[in-house]
């Protein structure tokens, strides 16, 4: 009788424990997007090909779930449709079913867009991060880290490290950096891809080339009209970075 409690409890509590990984609060993020851009260099065309949807943060208890393309945000109420699968319902009748696969969280296609895979986030930003940040920074992380010498531009012979946060040392002038992932930067930057570097309170737009353990950096170009949407290209280089 004693081993047949034991074995009843056993079930019950790997049930409970089955049932407890299988909820999908928490945030997730498109890594396969991260690791296309690490692998091939360019963020622009791993954006293109995992995106649009770049964060996922779902919320079981308060049923809400937020989504993020890098750019914009939106919140959805979040219902199960069936065992393991769950639908966001948007404003504007807008609607997208998400489903647990294994250990990854499956945005299912639809009229919007494609089929998109997602994994939990292995970073847990600061507190008063804003939404869209794990993404950002394990894209950070991935992309950016390590340390870079400067072989070519202000600075040159010293050494450059790219933070998480968005923190930049080493680079002349620079405090800050962002990564343009979507919206009007994009836009602007055609198929180059940008970023922003900023000191106190001025900052700009520049184009990068990433090509494995390299990473220029040009002044942006605009070759529009002034009374026309900015249309930027690489202009003279001024870094060359090689990671060590």
């Amino acid at each position: 009788m004693r081993h047949l409690c034991l074995l009843l409890l056993a079930a019950l509590l790997g049930a409970c424990a089955s049932q407890e990984n299988r909820d999908p609060s928490g945030v997730w993020i498109n890594q396969a997007a991260i690791d296309a851009a690490v692998q091939n260099g360019s963020l622009r065309e791993a954006l293109l090909a995992y995106g649009p949807v770049l964060e996922w943060e779902l919320d079981m208890p308060r049923r809400l779930a937020r989504l993020s393309n890098g750019f914009e945000l939106a919140e959805g109420a979040l219902t199960s449709n069936a065992e393991e699968q769950w639908r966001v319902d948007f404003e504007g009748d807008y609607q997208e079913t998400l489903v647990l696969e294994d250990a990854s969280l499956v945005q299912q296609a639809s009229p919007t867009g494609p089929a998109q895979r997602f994994e939990r986030s292995p970073v847990i930003p600061a507190a008063n991060a804003p939404a869209g940040s794990h993404f950002e920074q394990a894209l950070y992380t991935a992309y950016m880290s390590g340390t870079w010498t400067v072989r070519e531009g202000p600075g040159q012979g010293g050494l450059v490290r790219f933070h998480p946060d968005g923190r930049v040392d080493g680079l002349s002038g620079v405090e800050r950096y962002a990564l343009c992932l979507a919206g009007d930067c994009a836009s602007m930057n055609g198929e180059h891809d940008s970023l922003w570097l900023q000191q106190g309170d001025q900052g700009g737009p520049w184009v990068f080339v990433r090509d494995q353990e390299q990473l220029q950096i040009f002044e942006a170009r605009n070759r529009a009209a002034i009374d026309e949407i900015p249309d930027y290209a690489p202009g003279p280089l001024r870094w060359l970075l090689e990671q060590d």
